[in-house]
């Protein structure tokens, strides 16, 4: 794309599942952007609070597509961007709020980096100083967490910075590197989507970046609060990408790791009472074991940068939410995770 200040077609796409009032904010919001030269197209996950209806109404520039069924995050954000006109995309929450330069500054960081998948900084919506990411990192063990969640505001840096994946909460990009990445695995559903869809781009050659002067405020899960349905679908897609992304010989390396993330993991979700949610998870991988193996050869012929390249990178540690385990709790884990990390890239790296 040239940099002489030409401004492409970019076609924004929120999906909403009865996101009511917050919708309406959102495409609002979207409607204030300095930067106009682009499309909304508001793709709707067989809502019954009619806020799809309503959103068209008050918003006539919208292009509205109504799924048939729930289709889930992954498929129903596919939808959108196979019916997108722009040479660039935005998969954009509905449960935010831009501030008017957002696309503009992710417009000018694309042009400085080039090809990549890019996400600004995310307050929380409620709090306006509370920080909700500043970039999502991913961990070789497959847990994906967003730097800083939780923190008062207190960050200088204003410069693009390279992160582990671009949240799916905002993510900007262009068709060009769709093409050469994929859409979005229909089969996670949801969560790990943006994770999963960043370290196929990793592995590609193709960098994800945290851009802080474009701003977004957010509010968390909506749709599905922490609970057991969450749990699962979390543990269920770490799983999933963990035996997708890595090859046969550096999982062999981590196997001993991996059983000993996955006993604390199991130890966690008991004392959660989630204890079904992760039995669920494990079942539904082993049931769609043929479909896993399928899909891994597919991604190991395409890989060009090799699993301990990336690994190099991977942070030790995660950032757990307070309001999912007791600080106690995220520090004991944290120092298994980080011996565990370092052993295993001892071995790999």
């Amino acid at each position: 794309m040239e940099k002489n200040g030409s401004n492409p077609l970019v076609s924004i796409i929120i999906l909403n599942y009865n996101a009511g009032e917050l919708l309406l904010n959102c495409v609002d919001s979207v409607f204030k952007s300095v930067y106009t030269n682009f499309e909304v197209l508001v793709v709707d996950n067989l809502s019954t609070d009619n806020s799809h209806v309503i959103c068209k109404e008050k918003f006539e520039k919208i292009q509205l597509i109504e799924n048939k069924e729930n289709l889930g995050y992954c498929e129903g954000n596919n939808v959108g961007i196979r019916n997108a006109n722009g040479e660039f995309i935005v998969i954009l929450n509905p449960d935010t709020v831009v501030e008017p330069n957002w696309l503009n500054h992710l417009m000018s960081a694309y042009n400085d980096f080039g090809e990549g998948l890019y996400q600004p900084k995310f307050f929380s919506l409620n709090e306006k100083l509370v920080l909700q990411g500043t970039g999502n990192m991913l961990h070789i063990f497959g847990f994906g967490f967003a730097r800083d969640k939780g923190k008062i505001n207190e960050e200088k840096i204003e410069s693009v910075e390279k992160i582990g994946y671009a949240s799916g909460t905002c993510l900007f990009t262009s068709k060009i590197v769709l093409g050469k990445i994929g859409l979005l695995d229909s089969f996670l559903f949801l969560y790990h989507d943006d994770l999963d869809l960043g370290w196929r781009a990793a592995h590609l050659g193709i960098d994800s970046f945290y851009v802080p002067k474009s701003i977004i405020y957010h509010v968390e899960s909506y749709s599905i609060k922490w609970s057991p349905k969450k749990f699962y679908w979390l543990e269920r897609n770490r799983k999933y990408c963990l035996l997708t992304h890595y090859s046969k010989e550096t999982y062999e390396k981590m196997r001993l790791s991996l059983f000993l993330v996955d006993l604390c993991v199991w130890l966690f979700y008991l004392s959660k009472g989630f204890l079904g949610a992760k039995i669920k998870a494990e079942l539904d991988i082993f049931r769609n074991r043929k479909f896993i193996k399928m899909r891994y050869y597919e991604l190991e012929k395409l890989k060009i940068i090799p699993d301990k390249e990336l690994i190099k990178k991977f942070p030790d540690e995660i950032f757990v939410p307070k309001n999912v385990s007791e600080p106690i709790i995220n520090r004991s884990f944290n120092n298994i995770l980080s011996k565990l990390s370092k052993n295993v890239k001892k071995k790999i790296i």
